[in-house]
């Protein structure tokens, strides 16, 4: 970076980035003014940001040191992305088949047909899913339970290459993030009861897009 060169000054474009998305994070920029984020750490603020239409995001996102660079190498290596709904692996899959076409799955497609008694289709789903692939990138959007799930699971075998945990909601929501922010995990999060499939996407298609970019060319 140039002297008196601030990152919200250094263009970032891919062929695929529509113009209005491109407007928007111009407009992001201005709003954010300078700020000391790396450039895939700025690229996952800024989208959050345009995802979830809603500045104040950028107070509750939070990572762990390096999660964002372990995240882009592990998906440039072509990483499985495991999602906890459908919605969320529908939202990636564009981003992915235009950059390294990672696999996308739910996690769902492991799970029961039924919730058992006490838990939920989607946490033993999450526990099948990592055990065929345990050096995913893991993006949890909807389900505190999947959450709690995989960090007891991470306890007793190899972790997940990054979790992106930002399940939605009031109900062991909160908890379950306290307890990610707690576990070591390479990860990213956005903390308090907000969340969802749309805004954790956009941080994993922040960071396919962005490993994109930096590749040698």
């Amino acid at each position: 970076m140039g002297v008196g060169e601030t990152i919200s000054e250094i263009p970032a474009a891919a062929p695929f980035d529509h113009p209005i998305f491109s407007e928007s994070v111009r407009r992001i920029r201005g709003w954010l003014g300078p700020t000391d984020f790396d450039p895939a750490e700025q690229d996952l603020v800024e989208r959050v940001i345009h995802s979830g239409g809603d500045l104040s995001l950028a107070t509750d996102l939070h990572w762990s040191a390096g999660a964002c660079a372990q995240g882009m190498a592990a998906l440039a290596a072509g990483a499985v992305i495991l999602t906890d709904t459908a919605m969320a692996a529908a939202a990636v899959q564009p981003m992915a088949r235009r950059t390294f076409a990672n696999p996308v799955r739910s996690v769902l497609d492991w799970a029961p047909q039924r919730a058992p008694v006490g838990g939920t289709r989607t946490a033993l789903g999450m526990a099948a899913a990592l055990e065929l692939h345990p050096g995913a990138v893991v993006l949890i959007g909807s389900a505190p339970t999947a959450l709690e799930q995989l960090l007891e699971l991470a306890q007793q075998g190899p972790p997940p290459a990054l979790v992106i945990g930002m399940p939605v909601g009031f109900v062991g929501v909160a908890e379950s993030k306290r307890h990610l922010a707690a576990s070591g995990l390479a990860q990213i999060r956005l903390d308090g009861s907000r969340g969802g499939a749309a805004l954790v996407a956009a941080a994993a298609n922040a960071l396919l897009r962005r490993a994109w970019l930096d590749q040698p060319r």
